[in-house]
């Protein structure tokens, strides 16, 4: 055979490689539908399990396993702790990250940045970041909202050595990084379909530094501490009572987006701080923004809805609940309230966001139970 030529592939030969592959493709597909199937199952299952019964299924011989369940009802708050085998446990000021909550409250901080009238939702996010010149830029509502048409994050080279270390995967991503990615984004000047995006948060994160003239972790903590009274709630630094933490670097872009951590009891202050709407700034941000209609097909078949967004919370308007959820490595949580029934729930777990039946699963059932005893 000549350099360059191809060896012919007898007829017999190609018959059994094509039988060989087709065999493969039918494994796949056979593994996929068992999957699909499984998955289907597990879904209908838990519809049918009561919140103590997910409880216990997700404690299930795990003496590691940690869940505080915070009841607000009547702005009295009520916090128990359940671990192996759905046991209470003690109470302990257990320190848990809440990842995306984060979220909500890099919110509040722009709604009362709006309130101090130094930004308005409708302002371009170039108004307050040095940005190469484009036809448009994201207004701060359209980020708020998660309809500016950013993706939920993009690549960038600490990504790499983040995913053989494990961990977060947005440590190390520094605000150069993301202020040189948003100019390179261009985007049309409309509302985008609803894309969850903690590039987007984040964003918003480097306009209230700018606005504030702060560091966004001086500003948040100072904001949890002082105004809302949350002593134990701060940014991050990788450590605390439990274990599992994500790293993470002073100039860190996506802190806005994930890296609080808070306590049972602080989490009940922030819950009956939304109930009670005491600040302008979390009163504004429970009242929708946008309709979204993001209910996806999963999500629906466990009762949890996303029709329209406030700021940065996410609404069911078919039961008038408020809520936003939080996943990190080793870490689940979430928070849901009903402000016309004032009921709150959050659940805080020392689970990963895929163990057995994660905790925004726990706290719908928990608080559409709550709703329907209150008929």
């Amino acid at each position: 055979m000549r350099s360059g030529q191809m060896k012919e592939v007898k007829p017999g030969k190609r018959r059994i490689l094509i039988w060989i592959l087709s065999g493969f493709v039918l494994l796949i597909l056979a593994a996929l539908a068992v999957f699909f199937f499984v998955l289907a199952q597990k879904q209908n299952i838990v519809n049918e399990l009561s919140f103590e019964q997910c409880l216990n299924y997700s404690t299930e011989n795990n003496p590691d396993a940690k869940i505080g369940v915070v009841i607000v009802k009547d702005n009295a708050a009520n916090i128990s702790f359940y671990g192996n085998n759905g046991g209470r446990i003690p109470y302990d000021a257990y320190e848990f990250e809440i990842g995306s909550l984060t979220k909500t409250i890099t919110a509040a901080l722009i709604l009362r940045a709006e309130s101090d009238g130094v930004l308005l939702l409708s302002d371009s996010i170039d108004r307050f970041l040095k940005l190469p010149k484009q036809a448009y830029y994201p207004t701060i509502q359209r980020l708020l909202t998660h309809q500016s048409g950013y993706q939920e994050d993009y690549f960038e080279k600490p990504m790499i050595s983040n995913f053989f270390t494990g961990g977060n995967s947005y440590y190390n991503i520094t605000q150069s990084m993301m202020r040189r990615r948003i100019g390179n984004v261009h985007l049309q000047g409309r509302d985008y379909p609803f894309r969850y995006s903690n590039f987007g948060m984040s964003t918003l994160g480097m306009v209230l530094e700018e606005v504030y003239q702060q560091s966004y972790t001086d500003l948040v903590n100072a904001y949890v501490q002082q105004e809302l009274g949350m002593q134990h709630t701060h940014v991050s630094d990788g450590t605390g009572n439990l274990s599992g933490y994500w790293n993470w670097a002073a100039d860190d872009a996506y802190i806005p987006a994930g890296a609080l951590i808070s306590t049972a009891d602080d989490m009940a202050i922030y819950a009956r701080a939304m109930l009670s709407g005491s600040q302008e700034a979390l009163a504004h941000a429970q009242l929708p923004l946008a309709k979204i209609d993001a209910t996806t097909e999963q999500l629906a078949q466990y009762g949890i809805r996303m029709d329209s967004a406030g700021a940065a919370w996410m609404i069911d308007d078919e039961r008038g609940i408020v809520w936003h959820n939080g996943g990190t490595s080793n870490f689940s949580c979430y928070m849901g309230f009903d402000p016309a029934r004032q009921i709150a729930v959050v659940v805080l777990t020392n689970l990963s966001p895929d163990y057995r039946i994660p905790a925004t699963v726990l706290g719908a059932k928990l608080l559409i139970e709550l709703q329907d005893a209150a008929h």
